[in-house]
């Protein structure tokens, strides 16, 4: 694969109008994508797409001027080093501060690329190209500062904050600890049952490995099956099943893997401080995203664990 270094100017010429025709269009897919929720940055990334697609024409009439009318195919995957881009759809769950971090890192990425090859060059028309390039880049950034202050005043951009923040709620943080808690709680009975009935680590984390994954493909599928997320905007059912299943996972086998350690009393101290630890975060979880006072939170969360330890307990003692 060559590097910058190893092309001509036509070259580089045409690789910086595949750079504009590619950005422009991940710019005007945001727009699009944001349009229902965040009207404001889609604003912001329409103008944006009309100036790569102003750049691009510049670069093609200077292009047809030097080299005549046929543009070979340089892209950025073609070129060794040259940054290459997410598309909108690799970006379509991430939250809106995400998508605008990426614009910004687009224009950065290109200036300092065309700043590097510019240096890496004795040719002084090469190094005038690639100077004007990174120069260029640099503009879009500034007028994407210009776009952003002109469409985003505060009370705009606090309500998109905060649909930003809803989405990640209802995307991420729901499926998540809907799964959490159910790992971490309803695992509890079946583990320490068998634990209290056997005093055998290894019996006690066989029950515990199988009841983990039992609960996660439970979950992750009741999860994924209960809402296509097209009217409660809840997202892609795939992504939340996974997330729950997995949250699932994590929650029963927390305490399941201290049954790892043969003698079985340091077994039980630590998988009981493992337990502790996930209703700890469990309740900060919901203080931090749902508004939940931490000490109802916390009573909530030890009440339930309190009862389910407690029923496990009971019946492995028969």
């Amino acid at each position: 694969m060559p590097k910058l270094s190893d092309l001509g100017e036509r070259e580089i010429l045409a690789l910086a109008i595949a750079s504009e025709e590619e950005d422009g269009h991940i710019y005007a897919d945001f727009g699009q994508m944001l349009a229902d929720d965040y009207p404001d940055s889609a604003a912001i990334f329409r103008e944006m797409a009309a100036e790569e697609d102003q750049h691009r024409r510049a670069l093609i009439d200077l292009f047809v001027r030097r080299f005549g009318n046929h543009i070979p195919l340089v892209r950025r995957q073609d070129v060794q080093g040259f940054p290459v881009r997410r598309s909108a759809w690799q970006m379509k769950n991430r939250g809106i501060e995400s998508i605008r971090t990426q614009a910004a890192e687009m224009e950065r990425q290109s200036a300092r690329f065309y700043r590097q090859a510019a240096a890496q060059t004795v040719d002084a028309e090469i190094r005038r190209l690639l100077g004007d390039l990174a120069t260029e880049e640099d503009r879009h950034r500034r007028e994407a500062h210009r776009l952003e202050d002109e469409h985003l005043d505060g009370s705009n951009r606090d309500r998109e904050d905060e649909q930003s923040r809803r989405v990640f709620v209802l995307r991420i943080v729901q499926p998540g600890l809907v799964g959490l808690m159910d790992g971490s709680v309803s695992t509890l009975a079946p583990v320490f049952a068998a634990a209290f009935a056997t005093h055998s680590s290894h019996a006690a984390f066989l029950v515990g490995l199988a009841a983990s994954l039992g609960a996660a493909i439970s979950m992750g599928l009741a999860e994924a099956l209960a809402d296509d997320g097209k009217l409660s905007g809840r997202g892609a059912p795939l992504a939340r099943g996974v997330i729950c299943g997995a949250m699932t996972f994590g929650g029963g086998i927390g305490h399941t893997l201290p049954f790892l350690v043969p003698e079985f009393h340091a077994a039980f101290v630590v998988a009981l401080a493992a337990v502790t630890i996930e209703l700890l975060l469990i309740s900060w979880i919901r203080w931090r995203y749902q508004d939940t006072p931490f000490s109802a939170a916390l009573a909530q969360v030890l009440l339930g664990g309190a009862l389910v330890f407690a029923t496990g307990v009971l019946i492995g003692s028969f």
